[in-house]
């Protein structure tokens, strides 16, 4: 196999054959949202379309695995596959960077111009709506009918923070048990990383269902309702992805997959896994702690 980053190129570089699993893929995305959205507007079906989503993603999930892994087993990825792979995450994970970008853009605009705009009009706003407080969280909605409790940084979300953290922590020692050989503790670290995402996303389930019928938090819950949901959901949701890449992983492991010279699989989950411990801190700091 010749060396790519001495400017000669591998004799033969690896093309997969078509795959019918993006397709598939879009499929159950667009099933989930609209499932999850007739859901939320009591359309009937709605719970029923967003099981459906969720079923094919986890085939498609499985399916794309699988192919992915015997191609890697069958050591069809040479070194300009390996270069590719890193640049694809790379741009993936910037990408990842960027969508969540904008949802903290607009958690800026609301809290730095939105907000101290309405109330900057003394007489305006008193007219639209009485009593509403140009305050952030802005806790009187502005409607006053729909009161919410503004979810506090102790509690679940430090417990959270702290699980993440100590994931993060986990996740590196389990990369400097591939790296020195260690295999041992390789499958203990990854097995304490998915531990601890799977506490998380119960944590977040019960922080949820907590905020609904408890402190009247829900998604119509003004500007605060809304970017609350759509941040930490959205993060909850790459917590999942995370924690679902990191337990393939740690099959693989186990069936003894990868080795020093040739993991980059895992270290692809690291990487995504580090970024969402990185987008939480934000979330914790921005969201709920200021």
């Amino acid at each position: 196999m010749m060396n790519v980053e001495n400017g000669v190129h591998d004799t033969h570089y690896f093309v997969p054959a078509p795959s019918r699993w993006p397709i598939v893929g879009s499929l159950a995305l667009f099933l989930m949202a609209l499932g999850a959205a007739f859901w939320i507007n009591k359309v009937p079906g709605g719970n029923w379309a967003l099981l459906a989503g969720t079923l094919v993603l986890v085939w498609m999930l499985f399916g794309w695995f699988g192919d992915v892994i015997r191609e890697s087993q069958a050591h069809s990825y040479g070194l300009q596959v390996d270069h590719s792979f890193r640049w694809g995450m790379s741009w993936f994970i910037f990408s990842e960077v960027m969508f969540f970008a904008a949802f903290f853009g607009a958690l800026f605009y609301t809290r730095v111009i939105s907000v101290p705009e309405l109330g900057f009009f003394s007489g305006t706003h008193e007219l639209l709506w009485p009593g509403f407080v140009a305050d952030w969280p802005a806790a009187t909605a502005p409607k006053l009918d729909a009161p919410y409790q503004v979810m506090p940084a102790v509690g679940i979300p430090a417990t959270n923070t702290a699980i993440l953290l100590s994931s993060g922590v986990t996740l590196t020692w389990a990369h400097w048990g591939m790296v020195e050989n260690r295999r041992s503790h390789l499958k203990i670290g990854l097995a304490l990383t998915v531990l601890l995402g799977t506490l998380f996303l119960c944590l977040q389930a019960y922080e949820y269902h907590h905020a609904w019928e408890t402190m009247g938090l829900t998604l119509a819950s003004g500007a605060y309702g809304a970017t609350f949901y759509m941040l930490t959901g959205f993060h909850g949701m790459h917590v999942l992805v995370g924690t679902i890449m990191l337990a393939t992983m740690l099959v693989r492991v186990l069936r003894g997959h990868f080795s020093v010279q040739h993991h980059f699989g895992f270290e692809a989950a690291a990487w995504y896994w580090h970024f969402v411990d990185v987008v939480w801190l934000l979330l914790f700091v921005f969201v709920y702690w200021l």
